[in-house]
C-alpha cells in the first residue's frame, strides 16, 4: 500500500503591516504624517499595519517611495538584491497575463512588478467582440493605445474614436473608459499607463 505524501506547508504572505509599522515608528512619523506623504488613507494604513487589509501593488509602492525604502524591504526586509544582469529575459510561459470572464479579452503584463503604479505597459490581445471595460484611474492617469493589427473602438466617457492599425491614441484615464473589438477579426495592441508623480 503506497504511503502518502506529507502535505507541503504553504509560505506564509509577507507581513506588511508588521514591517509598515516598525519603519513607520522608527521614522518617527504619525498615521497622519504617512498618509499625506504617502497619498493612502489614514484607515487604509490603520488597517494595513493590523492585518485586516491586503495592501496593493500600487499601495506598496506607494508606502515604499514615502519611506525611501525599496519595495522588496517593505515586503518583508528582504535582502538587497545582487546588481542586475545586462539582459533579463522573461520566457513568454512566465509573462502573466488577466482574461476577461468570457475569453475575448486578453491582457499580457509586460511591465515589470516594481514599476506599477507609475508606468505600466500591457499587449492587448481582442478576439471579435471582446471589450476592456476600466473604471476611472487615480486623477492624472494617462493612457497610450498603440494598435498593431486589426481595428478597435475607443470610448473615454463620452466620446468615442476607431482606430486602426499603425494608429495611436492618447487620453485620460481617469474617467470611465473601454475599449473594444466590434469587428470580425481578432486584433492587437500596446496599450501604456502612465500615473502621476
Amino acid at each position: 500500500m503506497a504511503s502518502k505524501k506529507p502535505a507541503q506547508a504553504q509560505p506564509e504572505p509577507p507581513r506588511v503591516g508588521d514591517t509598515l509599522a516598525a519603519l513607520r515608528q522608527t521614522q518617527a512619523l504619525s498615521l497622519d504624517e504617512l498618509s499625506r506623504k504617502a497619498g493612502v488613507s489614514k484607515s487604509m494604513l490603520s488597517q494595513i499595519e493590523r492585518a485586516q487589509a491586503n495592501p496593493t501593488v500600487a499601495v506598496v509602492w506607494r508606502l515604499a517611495n514615502a519611506l525611501g525604502v525599496p519595495i522588496a524591504e517593505l515586503l518583508g526586509g528582504a535582502p538587497a538584491a545582487p546588481p542586475a544582469p545586462a539582459i533579463t529575459l522573461v520566457p513568454i510561459q512566465a509573462t502573466p497575463s488577466l482574461r476577461s470572464p468570457d475569453g475575448l479579452c486578453e491582457l499580457r503584463i509586460l511591465g515589470p512588478v516594481e514599476m506599477a503604479g507609475q508606468f505600466e505597459w500591457y499587449e492587448l490581445r481582442l478576439q471579435p467582440g471582446g471589450v476592456l471595460d476600466s473604471q476611472p484611474h487615480e486623477p492624472g492617469t494617462r493612457e497610450h493605445l498603440s494598435v498593431a493589427s486589426g481595428s478597435m473602438e475607443l470610448q473615454v466617457a463620452d466620446v468615442s474614436q476607431r482606430l486602426k492599425t499603425g494608429e495611436t491614441a492618447r487620453y485620460s484615464a481617469d474617467c470611465r473608459h473601454s475599449i473594444r473589438n466590434p469587428h470580425k477579426t481578432a486584433a492587437s495592441a500596446w496599450l501604456v499607463v502612465i500615473h502621476p508623480i
